[in-house]
């Protein structure tokens, strides 16, 4: 390829792709993948939210907020282990990405729900670890 050529498609290079997936109408392997991981990143997102609020309430209580963290380590390690045992049936091929992330998406909004629990605690509830707010 002569240089020039190499010229002509810099800016393309560094041009950002901006069309939106359209999720709903999804047809081909490809953009389920995708939005399977953009629904997964969204629930990955919340999550991560409400992680920081509970850590916020927790910062008078290093023993629980120790706790937290080494609580959140192993889920993050469950989920990722018992999502990988789930899509092993399809390991290798095009949708594993899908089924993959599907599964932690799943488990990510369990977690989303029990994290939401937690932030909900009344004042005097002994059998809830975060204090209210």
């Amino acid at each position: 390829m002569p240089p020039r050529f190499l010229l002509a498609l810099t800016p393309l290079l560094f041009t950002p792709i901006a069309h939106a997936i359209d999720c709903d109408n999804a047809t081909d392997q490809s953009t389920m993948n995708q939005c399977a991981a953009q629904q997964n990143k969204a629930a990955d997102k919340e999550l991560n939210a409400l992680y920081q609020q509970i850590t916020t309430r927790l910062k008078d209580s290093p023993d629980e907020k120790k706790l937290l963290i080494g609580a959140q380590r192993s889920w993050i390690a469950f989920r990722d282990a018992e999502c990988k045992f789930s899509a092993s049936g399809v390991a290798g091929g095009s949708v594993y990405p899908l089924i993959y992330s599907n599964c932690t998406t799943e488990l990510t909004k369990a977690r989303v729900e029990a994290f939401k629990t937690y932030l909900k605690c009344e004042e005097g509830d002994l059998s809830c670890p975060v204090p209210g707010a």
